[in-house]
């Protein structure tokens, strides 16, 4: 049975005022255990005490990814020997990140995750297959771990890569879900025919979409996910979270957004200038933890930017929406006078069957501009791919990347440079 907390069939004037007597919490909170923000809100009392509302909250400073950086330790609330794990970012802006986690944070890591699957209808008769890294402080699998076994359904730890193994894995165990990064499976799916494997006859119902967007900004099914569905007649479900907000967003059988569960976090869409965008605007993702112990974040600007719904939706959850990250603030592409998002290249790229892999890095050339660079694997003759490749970037943005063209294995290891514990179809080589 389909668990739906009560709070998120509330209406959004209930939530909010949930959400304003935690937001009061979390700041006493904070300002009482955390050396980073006893200072970092210590010329704001006037402001702390005239919070009457949530939009009182564009009157207190953000945090920043630079903050969490330099700070690191000092956002901990809880002595050192309350610590339960140690997790980190993944570094992908930056040198990475710690996040410490209490009991109690693992706990709400669980039940933030059973929230998921209950969105995909996930039921302790399901079986699922987690093709991603459990070690290496990956905090993303521990968090599907620990949500499926508090659903009460059987977890496969596959780990990623070999799609032989995978697929023998699923057979032979009658693997009903999948975790999973889509461009993963297409793999798969194209070992799967190139070696007659019959995965149309297997007994996987359903998968949840990681590290990849399956959307478009208009909520449609995007070049990827129809890359999948046209091949595999399976249901796909996007989802949304980061390490250092320790929630994620997934969506429903709707797909038209991944879900806030408010009683987790606080969200805030805000434009360059720091205020919140009018509705169905795009803006950066800013979230406030709610029941985090050990390193509760206050206003953190994640720097990815995407869109949020506030239609009800017909799950009977009353809760906003997320739609795909369109970019990351800090990703943003100015090449020959054309702003671009890597989430826009991948669109175009997985769009060309011919394709079968890519990586795609942007640097600085000797006059400071951005240099974008496309490494492609295909079988076609190269003068073949480039006639492919340029007119649809010629038509779509008016400018044509350099086109490097690499075997599988150098595609690989340009995913896992700088021994990434996930793949990275982009780089950003500018600093």
């Amino acid at each position: 049975m389909v668990f739906i907390p009560e709070i998120e069939k509330q209406q959004s004037e209930e939530q909010n005022t949930f959400q304003l007597r935690k937001l009061k919490e979390v700041i006493a909170y904070i300002k009482a255990n955390s050396a980073f923000y006893a200072g970092h809100l210590n010329a704001f009392e006037a402001q702390i005490e005239n919070i009457r509302s949530l939009s009182d909250l564009q009157s207190l400073p953000v945090t920043t990814k630079e903050d969490l950086q330099q700070h690191n330790w000092d956002f901990l609330c809880i002595p050192k020997k309350d610590i339960r794990e140690i997790m980190s970012t993944s570094g992908t802006l930056g040198s990475p990140v710690f996040i410490a986690l209490s009991s109690n944070d693992l706990e709400r890591l669980a039940y933030n995750e059973m929230l998921s699957f209950h969105c995909m209808e996930v039921d302790e008769n399901d079986v699922f297959q987690l093709m991603l890294t459990l070690d290496r402080q990956f905090m993303a699998g521990i968090a599907y771990y620990s949500g499926l076994s508090e659903i009460g359904a059987a977890v496969i730890r596959s780990g990623p890569g070999l799609p032989a193994l995978q697929w023998e894995t699923m057979k032979a165990l009658d693997v009903t879900g999948l975790v999973a990064v889509p461009s993963f499976i297409t793999k798969m799916l194209d070992f799967a025919e190139e070696q007659h494997i019959p995965f149309r006859d297997f007994k996987a119902k359903k998968i949840l979409a990681i590290g990849e967007s399956l959307r478009d900004d208009n909520l449609e099914p995007n070049a990827l996910a129809q890359r999948i569905k046209s091949k595999w007649n399976i249901e796909l479900y996007s989802t949304y979270a980061s390490t250092e907000m320790q929630t994620a967003f997934t969506e429903c059988n709707a797909g038209k957004g991944g879900h806030h569960h408010p009683e987790l976090i606080i969200v805030e869409i805000l434009d360059e200038n720091g205020n919140q965008v009018q509705k169905g605007e795009a803006g950066e993702i800013t979230i406030t933890t709610l029941g985090v112990e050990a390193m509760p974040l206050l206003r953190y600007r994640t720097g990815d930017i995407a869109k949020a719904y506030y239609e009800p939706c017909s799950c009977g959850r009353n809760t906003m929406r997320l739609g795909p990250v369109l970019g990351r603030k800090q990703q943003m592409i100015k090449f020959k006078g054309t702003t671009i998002y890597p989430p826009q290249l991948f669109d175009v790229l997985n769009n060309l069957e011919a394709i079968k892999d890519y990586a795609v890095t942007l640097s600085a050339d000797e006059t400071g501009q951005d240099k974008l660079i496309l490494y492609v694997y295909t079988e076609m003759q190269d003068s073949d791919c480039n006639q492919l490749i340029k007119p649809v970037f010629q038509h779509k943005w008016r400018v044509v990347p350099h086109i490097i063209y690499c075997s599988a294995a150098e595609i690989q290891a340009l995913h896992f440079a700088d021994n990434s514990r996930k793949p990275q179809r982009f780089r950003d080589l500018r600093n």
